[in-house]
Formats: C-alpha cells, structure tokens, sequence
C-alpha cells in the first residue's frame, strides 16, 4: 500500500463511530427498521395480525413487493398461534430452518418449548438410502417420516417443493392435517405448483405465491406468529402511540 493510500485510509472515518457516539441496542434497531416499512408502505389490505407477519417477512428480505405473493388462509393466524401457544410440534424442511427458528422466542409462547420439539429427518440416513434406491429426493421421504409430527402440527418449507407436493398428496390421501403450513419453498422447479395445489386444500397456511420463497422468510413468518401468540407483536408507530396516550 502506498504511502498517499495509507494517509487517506488513516484520515477516514469509520460509519461505526455514528453508532458507537448514539448506541442502538439490536432490539431499537428492529423496532426502527419495523417503523420504517410501516412508514414506507402505505396503504394495504392486510388485517393487523397478517401484517404482522408480512412486515416482518419484508424486514427479513427489504423487499416490498412481496406483499403482492403472500397469502393467508382465513384461519392461518388463529390457527398457528393456537398450535404454538399448545406447543406443537414443528417439522421443518432444512437444518438451515431449524438452526434459524429462536427457542426463546418459542419459549415466550409456551416456555416448555425443548430443541426436540423441532423436526428435520432430510439428513438420516435412512431417508438418504430410500432416496437414492428410489431415485427420489430425499425430502419426500422426509416428509413421510414426520407424518406423527405433521398431523396437528407446524408444517415448513422453504427450500423443498417436492416436500410441499408430497404433504399436499398426505393431506389429500392419507388424511393428514397440519394446524398451519408454512409454504415457502424457493426454485424453478415443481414450485409454484406445490403452492398452488396447497391453496386448494382444506388447511390453514401462509404461502409466498410464485417462485420466491426461502428460509429465511419461513423462520420470520414463525417468529412473528411467536410474537402474535405471545402477545408482544409490535404494532404500528400509531397503535404504539394509542398505547401509550
């Protein structure tokens, strides 16, 4: 590095030092990111509990034009906050679901939320041997493994859309009723038709219409029911104002 860069990288500020000078702990920066997109976005046709999850699917990704994909079953939120507060079981289609779901935020629900409660069998071995002697994917035989856990259950996808069609078919075939899917799987391929069939079922979802999906926006969907079933959901800047008025 020359002598004349070394100066100018010395003389710079670092944008850390705003922070460092007017501290934000993690919990003001997300109340300000929420009252951000509540002022950013305007109008819309969500009911307040809906909204509570869009929101927080947009805060995940900063991407208003989701609102125009997501869609609710009437009985989505009542559903899946009831199955939360009895602490249902969660079947998820990734590790990366899993690792990103907050036991905390569950516990605030029902505090006797354990790890175990929480389900992904994509990675046994004996789902990984049934695929490959099937030439399948594995998440089908994912899916079926966890039927115990899907009949009154909280069903996830994000990643898998042949997981999603292979619970369409456990709904349709055998039964199987989840208290709430989350359909979110992400991709080109048996995509948009694994939500779409789901939308023609008999069971309460949320569903992320078309392409997009991915885990990220299925954990912040759970979470902000987590924050509807306890209670704590965070409103908009003007019902917080009636609170407090």
């Amino acid at each position: 590095m020359s002598k004349s860069m070394n100066n100018e990288n010395i003389m710079r500020r670092a944008v850390i030092h705003e922070l460092y000078e007017r501290p934000l702990t993690g919990a003001a920066i997300e109340s300000r990111s929420l009252e951000t997109i509540d002022s950013e976005v305007g109008s819309h046709a969500f009911a307040p509990d809906q909204w509570e999850v869009v929101r927080r699917m947009i805060h995940t990704t900063a991407d208003f034009s989701l609102m125009k994909s997501v869609r609710f079953s009437p009985d989505a939120i009542e559903s899946g906050t009831g199955a939360l507060r009895s602490r249902a079981r969660i079947y998820v289609d990734s590790a990366m679901i899993r690792a990103g779901l907050s036991l905390e935020r569950l516990r605030k629900v029902n505090p006797d939320y354990k790890p175990e409660d929480i389900f992904c069998y994509v990675a046994y071995p004996d789902i990984a041997a049934e695929a490959a002697e099937r030439g399948l994917p594995r998440s089908i035989f994912a899916v079926r493994k966890a039927r115990p856990v899907l009949h009154g259950g909280i069903a996830v996808f994000g990643n898998a859309p042949v997981a999603l069609l292979e619970l369409n078919r456990m709904i349709m075939e055998d039964g199987v009723r989840p208290a709430l899917v989350v359909a979110m799987p992400v991709g080109f391929v048996h995509v948009t038709e694994s939500k779409a069939e789901l939308l023609g079922l008999d069971v309460p979802y949320i569903a992320v219409e078309g392409r997009r999906g991915g885990s990220p926006l299925a954990v912040g969907t759970i979470h902000a029911l987590c924050s509807l079933a306890a209670g704590r959901g965070v409103g908009t800047r003007h019902e917080r104002e009636g609170e407090s008025g």
